[in-house]
């Protein structure tokens, strides 16, 4: 590229890629990007500047790059250390989603064993009753809105009986979660999601205390017996572990509940074949991670050392964001990668992340889906797109690809 059609560029921000416009358009802007510019330039406000990652080989290249960190103090010195955005940042920022080694592995250890396989598997006739439940409320109407009825309640009641939350604070869960994934840095959205932080903060501290007088057999009680010991985490990360946990035992599995239903209404052919061979689930389940990812956009990573890549300096304290989504539809890693194959082999997608950070709750998110899917086609065997398609509105958001809502008859 000259230097001329360099300076012609346009330079997105962060609140573009956060437009509903956008994720309309997204998945052409990133096969544009894949061909011509695979290394797009991002102006990110408060965060500086930005690179936009979209080849999938990239992708898998910087996702396990040691000179790319999550914890920006890690990055910055003392004096270059950004100012915080919002007052309660400190308090749930300090989870291992935005830890580097050893810190990662550290708290990574104290929650990774209520996801092993085995414990995983023990939670299917559970969620199994959940699925039945909720449609249970639904089916007499014939109608329901996936996401709502169906596709937010099942993830966010399992999470919440993992930790030992009470479920009627799952609605509150969903407003705090949207602030939360919230990048925006537009000053009317900082106030209001500083506010809802902030009841989030409370909520949490109120929570500790009754889990201090009244330890369980849950999640939150066993991160608070490692809080206690002192070595192993620290009140901060205590608050942060619970709202990571929170946040992200639902939000993905929402989206992969809800887009995968949207793929097959879609693509007919595929959710006729899925009826007739229902063990096609799981490949099912891979392809619709691949071709809707739940997270579309990864949080930020900060240039520790600076590189080259395709020619240009990634600079010290330059951000790295990579497009999951675009990654996943590579058509130099997935032939007709814009088709919708439920049969597809060889299926690499990295909607889960790849790496260190790779998903710790992937197998629970699949066997959500699994169950969530399964139990729908079975007891709704004549499931429809209530509207047109054009109708589907995505939402306004940076990190996930997720539809507003998703209205359903059968």
């Amino acid at each position: 590229m000259s230097s001329k059609e360099k300076k012609s560029v346009t330079i997105f921000t962060e609140s573009q890629l956060s437009s509903r416009a956008f994720k309309d358009e997204a998945y052409e802007f990133y096969k544009e990007l894949r061909k011509s510019q695979p290394l797009y330039p991002l102006s990110l406000g408060a965060l500086g500047k930005g690179w936009l990652i979209s080849r999938y080989d990239d992708a898998i290249h910087l996702l396990k790059n040691e000179k790319l960190k999550k914890n920006y103090e890690n990055v910055f010195t003392a004096k270059e250390k950004r100012p915080a955005l919002l007052k309660n940042e400190e308090t749930l920022t300090k989870h291992m989603l935005n830890s580097d080694p050893p810190d990662h592995n550290r708290l990574r250890t104290l929650v990774q064993k209520a996801f092993t396989h085995r414990m995983i598997l023990q939670l299917e006739d559970k969620i199994q009753h959940i699925a039945d439940s909720l449609l249970d409320k639904v089916q007499p109407n014939k109608f329901m809105n996936l996401v709502d009825d169906y596709a937010f309640p099942l993830p966010i009641i399992v999470i919440s009986e993992m930790l030992g939350i009470p479920l009627e604070d799952r609605q509150k869960f969903r407003v705090w979660s949207q602030a939360i994934i919230d990048f925006s840095d537009a000053p009317e959205r900082l106030q209001e999601n500083d506010h809802l932080l902030g009841e989030f903060v409370e909520y949490l501290e109120s929570l500790v205390r009754k889990k201090r007088r009244e330890p369980a057999g849950d999640l939150i009680s066993a991160l608070i017996q490692a809080e206690s010991e002192g070595t192993q985490l620290s009140t901060e990360e205590l608050y942060s572990m619970i709202m990571l946990l929170i946040v992200a035992g639902h939000e993905t599995t929402v989206n992969l509940i809800t887009n995968m239903t949207y793929a097959l209404m879609c693509h007919h052919d595929q959710l006729e074949k899925l009826r007739q061979q229902p063990d096609l689930m799981n490949s099912a389940i891979e392809e619709a991670l691949r071709f809707h990812s739940p997270v579309e956009l990864t949080t930020i990573r900060w240039t520790a050392e600076p590189f080259i890549l395709h020619g240009q300096e990634i600079k010290r304290k330059d951000v790295i964001i990579i497009s999951l989504a675009s990654a996943n539809r590579d058509e130099k890693i997935f032939p007709n990668a814009d088709i919708f194959d439920i049969e597809r082999k060889n299926n690499r997608h990295i909607a889960f992340g790849h790496g260190n950070h790779f998903c710790l709750g992937a197998q629970l998110a699949r066997l959500e889906a699994k169950i969530a899917i399964s139990t729908l086609l079975r007891r709704c065997p004549n499931i429809q797109l209530k509207g047109e398609k054009k109708q589907m509105k995505w939402k306004g958001n940076f990190l996930m690809r997720a539809l507003e809502e998703l209205p359903i008859s059968f």
